[in-house]
């Protein structure tokens, strides 16, 4: 979506905590299987622990805003933090520090966050240029004109600690909105996609990962055409919003280029998928869309999603979608993410054995005395078990001689009587 609609919705929207928690299940039981699930279909790279996060603010205000959402949704953690570069002038396509600063400070804060930023490859993005300056533009980038705009752009990110940035590049090409669109010249675009990663990964200390990430159907151009290759690309990404192609859910998951084709094309290029950006739109309030959209999302696993939070998008700071809201904050509220396994030893570790003790011989045992016929034989009398919250009466003394007294007197004192050998004293036993 624009920048610009970005930041005007940024201006007035304000943090609101409404929403109530559903009871309930809220995610459907039918599963829209059949993509790389089905038999001799390709296994996708293994996602452990799928990272959630939202749009909330291009600026430092979003920063602030991701612990209200937080306790929105009862705890649960919003592991990625997303914004876009503006897309106006190269100086600021280059990201000043001043603009990523609190993004980075964020990001370091935690080891398990996510940086996930949008990068335009050409200024004026939002200027509703030509096509056949696009396609001049697109053929000067491919020559390596812009170049040291992305190499600043990366010392930068990795000067200020984050550089496992998650790079968004040239996001929705296969669409109109945006200068750097695919349309006008795909052979253009993929060598100018080639350059930037190129240049930006060859500055020291960086580990970007570049997300290809087109509008879910066909748009302007069909999005496979776009693909600048495996080398050059981490996750295979979309942004899908509730809008045709795809009256419903289940059509925006089958139609030409659709949800169900990313995850087919990214497992058989052996990528990840993400959704960089994901909520309502032109169906207005629809919880059966946030459904199917949740549920797909725990299907497949995806690296990352961010819902883009404002109206008419969003379910947070959006009162436009009081039903979608209350699926979405049911289905996420209170979530613990998920225990990281405990690597194994690189060189495995061989136990020494115990030495096995020596057999001992028992003693003989020794003959019992055989019992006198004449002499009556007196039942054991069972001792009593001990109550353990009682404490334990201290032993007779060796000094102290037991009285022996009918059971009725001992009854009556609720003690035994003895006489110790060096004077008269009663011990209580």
């Amino acid at each position: 979506m624009s920048y610009r609609r970005r930041r005007l919705f940024s201006t007035w929207l304000g943090v609101i905590t409404a929403g109530l928690l559903a009871s309930g299940s809220v995610l459907p039981t039918a599963s829209y299987a059949a993509g790389p699930d089905a038999p001799g279909s390709p296994e996708p790279p293994e996602v452990r622990s799928t990272a959630v996060g939202a749009y909330l603010d291009y600026g430092p205000e979003g920063v602030r805003r991701i612990a209200d959402m937080q306790k929105w949704l009862g705890g649960t953690e919003l592991r990625v933090g997303h914004t876009y570069l503006p897309g106006d002038v190269w100086s600021n396509i280059e990201g000043s520090p001043s603009f990523l600063g609190d993004w980075a400070d964020w990001k370091k804060a935690r080891d398990d966050r996510m940086f996930v930023l949008n990068v335009p490859m050409l200024e004026r993005n939002e200027g509703r240029v030509r096509d056949q300056v696009v396609r001049k533009e697109l053929r000067r980038g491919a020559r390596g004109e812009y170049d040291r705009h992305f190499e600043v752009l990366a010392e930068r990110l990795v000067s200020l600690g984050v550089p496992d940035t998650v790079v968004v590049l040239g996001w929705e090409m296969n669409g109109t909105t945006y200068t750097h669109r695919c349309g006008p010249d795909p052979r253009a675009w993929k060598a100018y996609w080639k350059r930037i990663v190129g240049a930006m990964r060859a500055v020291p200390g960086q580990e970007f990962r570049f997300d290809f990430a087109p509008n879910r159907g066909k748009d302007a151009i069909a999005w496979t055409e776009c693909y600048p290759g495996d080398d050059v690309v981490d996750i295979v990404g979309m942004d899908s919003y509730d809008q045709p192609p795809g009256r419903t859910f289940e059509e925006q998951v089958n139609e030409p280029f659709g949800l169900r084709q990313q995850v087919e094309f990214a497992a058989e290029h052996g990528k990840v998928i993400s959704y960089p950006e994901w909520g309502l739109f032109r169906n207005g309030d629809n919880p059966a869309y946030m459904r199917g959209m949740l549920q797909w999302i725990e299907e497949h696993r995806p690296m990352y999603h961010t819902l883009t939070d404002y109206c008419p998008h969003g379910v947070w700071q959006c009162e436009e979608n009081p039903r979608s809201s209350k699926v979405f904050r049911s289905a996420l509220y209170g979530l613990k993410p998920e225990p990281t396994p405990t690597p194994e030893p690189s060189t495995p570790v061989t136990p020494v054995p115990e030495p096995t003790p020596e057999p001992t011989t028992p003693p003989d045992p020794q003959p019992e005395p055989t019992p006198d016929p004449s002499t009556p034989v007196t039942p054991p009398v069972a001792e009593p078990t001990p109550d353990p919250t009682t404490p334990a009466k201290p032993e007779a003394p060796a000094n102290c001689k037991q009285l022996t007294l009918s059971s009725w007197i001992e009854a009556l004192l609720g003690r035994k009587i003895c006489l110790r050998v060096d004077g008269w004293e009663r011990w209580l036993s």
